[in-house]
């Protein structure tokens, strides 16, 4: 199985230096910790101890950083999807993908998914923030699409739609509800997608 590399975000050309990744680094755990609406340039600044011009030398705007923020985050969940495929035979990388979700939802300081936090706080379907959020969903059903043809089932484009349902509920329920009881309840979930397929995982019910 194979993960392709993507960008899911428009960006300006990055000037590299650590005043950049330090103010990524500290958006990026502010802007998921605390959300992106509530938090200004001027925190961000302060926390990362820069100063506003090194700012926008960087990010011409705050919506700059967030598209950097969510491409920064994409890029980790991919590396995840891109490690799972390389430890696992490609049969099962489909469970190894569930668990790791699950595995998610008990971490400290978790609080749901990135993506659907963002999408939350923008309502412009249009604009450039749940754009990037639409292209990191349609690369991520990609993949569990791919783990399901490469598990066997026999309706791997519907089994996929489903699956990305369910680790949706799953992260909203981890973060608002009981985080193990979501889950135990995401794996049973899994489990029964897997068994709904054709081929090494039984007869389609």
């Amino acid at each position: 199985m194979v993960v392709t590399m993507t960008t899911i975000a428009t960006l300006p050309p990055a000037k590299v230096s650590e005043a950049r990744e330090r103010l990524l680094t500290t958006a990026t755990q502010i802007f998921y910790a605390e959300g992106i609406n509530t938090v200004g340039v001027d925190r961000i600044v302060s926390d990362a101890s820069v100063t506003r011009a090194t700012f926008y030398r960087h990010f011409p705007s705050k919506q700059d950083l967030v598209l950097a923020y969510l491409q920064k985050v994409h890029d980790a969940i991919e590396a995840r999807q891109v490690t799972l495929a390389a430890a696992h035979e490609s049969a099962d990388v489909l469970k190894a993908i569930g668990e790791d979700i699950a595995a998610q939802l008990g971490q400290p300081g978790f609080r749901g998914c990135a993506f659907i936090n963002a999408a939350s706080e923008f309502e412009d379907g249009d604009g450039p923030i749940r754009q990037a959020v639409a292209a990191h969903r349609g690369w991520f059903l990609g993949v569990v699409r791919d783990a399901f043809v490469a598990a066997g089932h026999g309706s791997p484009g519907p089994a996929a739609e489903h699956f990305v349902m369910l680790r949706d509920g799953a992260m909203v329920g981890g973060h608002l509800g009981d985080s193990a009881v979501a889950a135990e309840t995401f794996r049973r979930g899994v489990d029964g997608l897997l068994r709904s397929g054709d081929g090494r995982f039984g007869e389609r019910r």
